[in-house]
């Protein structure tokens, strides 16, 4: 069992100060607090009273992580989220995780230094593994944005995916196509998982047959989608898709530049529709129809629902709150060109 003095050792203190940084932060300078709580995360000590002594000092910080600061959804989500933390007086500190579970584990670490009250993050495939080790955060308010991870007593705020995407490829059906291929997101993560559902869903509905021949994954990344979408479209034009469904904008800019590298024409040979809406997607030519997700609603939400948590002293029982999507219908699809 990890005692006060193994604490002491390894921080390079006393155990008497040791005990007043966990006990009594206001009365140890800064910069000694924070390697006395470094070590003593680092070495398991008592993590449960760790826990408390960080919420006593009401940092009014929030732990937020994302998984790609330079993909317009979540900016726009970071967005939301730093609004409404203002509104609060909180402050947001940002970790982007790039899709790596190991720099999500490793910011989640570096986070409990800084002694936040709340954490919202966009999971990885394995975040649920990452907070089941970290015990410090067992009682730390935590809300998923986009994705869940599974985790117990986690809350989350999502979108209706599957319904977004059956909307979508019924749109592409409704034009008579028959043959739509999807690049879909990593298999592992929710929104994939959902997005490829309502794909199922629509084809189930329309008497067309699954073809998972048809299904190429983009693991969220526009280098991903353009790989995909080449796997797709270069195979001979009886067996070639005449439209795509795409799992998230990212994936989408690559699945275009793709299509224009094959020389095909959008959407007289190939039709076009990915899952949530940017900037980039309303002005190319022809403008991209989407499914649009309200993204810096999603990041306003979770953040109002972290600080009403904040606000209990009684732990709310887990919820999930789902958004609705539009579809917004544009120039990037049509009938199917004539021989497809």
């Amino acid at each position: 069992m990890i005692k006060i003095a193994d604490v002491a050792i390894a921080a390079k203190v006393s155990p008497s100060t040791v005990s007043r940084a966990l006990t009594k932060p206001d009365l140890v300078a800064h910069e000694t607090r924070e390697r006395v709580l470094k070590a003593a995360q680092q070495l398991g000590y008592r993590p449960n009273k760790l826990a408390r002594g960080l919420r006593k000092q009401k940092s009014r910080l929030l732990g937020l992580i994302v998984g790609d600061i330079l993909a317009p959804f979540h900016a726009t989500l970071a967005k939301g989220v730093q609004d409404a933390a203002e509104k609060h007086g909180y402050m947001v500190f940002l970790f982007n995780s790039d899709e790596q579970p190991e720099k999500e584990a490793r910011y989640l670490q570096e986070l409990q230094s800084h002694l936040p009250e709340g954490l919202l993050i966009v999971p990885t495939a394995k975040t649920r593994q990452h907070l089941q080790s970290l015990h410090n955060l067992r009682d730390l308010p935590i809300i998923e944005l986009d994705r869940t991870s599974g985790s117990p007593g986690v809350h989350a705020v999502l979108v209706e995916n599957v319904l977004g995407a059956r909307e979508a490829v019924e749109h592409l059906i409704q034009l008579g196509h028959r043959r739509i291929g999807m690049v879909a997101g990593e298999p592992v993560i929710t929104t994939a998982q959902e997005r490829l559902e309502g794909y199922r869903q629509a084809l189930e509905q329309a008497g067309i047959p699954f073809d998972d021949r048809l299904i190429a994954n983009g693991y969220h990344k526009e280098e991903g989608g353009y790989a995909a979408a080449m796997e797709l479209l270069r195979r001979p034009l009886h067996e070639r898709p005449t439209a795509l469904f795409v799992g998230n904008s990212e994936m989408a800019a690559g699945t275009v530049q793709a299509i224009r590298d094959l020389g095909l024409g959008i959407p007289d040979q190939i039709s076009l529709v990915s899952f949530d809406d940017t900037r980039w997607a309303q002005l190319m030519e022809p403008a991209l129809t989407v499914v649009a997700q309200p993204a810096y609603e999603i990041g306003f939400l979770a953040c109002e629902t972290l600080v009403s948590l904040l606000q209990q002293k009684k732990q709310m029982q887990s919820r999930t709150l789902r958004l609705k999507t539009r579809l917004l219908i544009r120039q990037s699809t049509a009938r199917p060109f004539e021989g497809a």
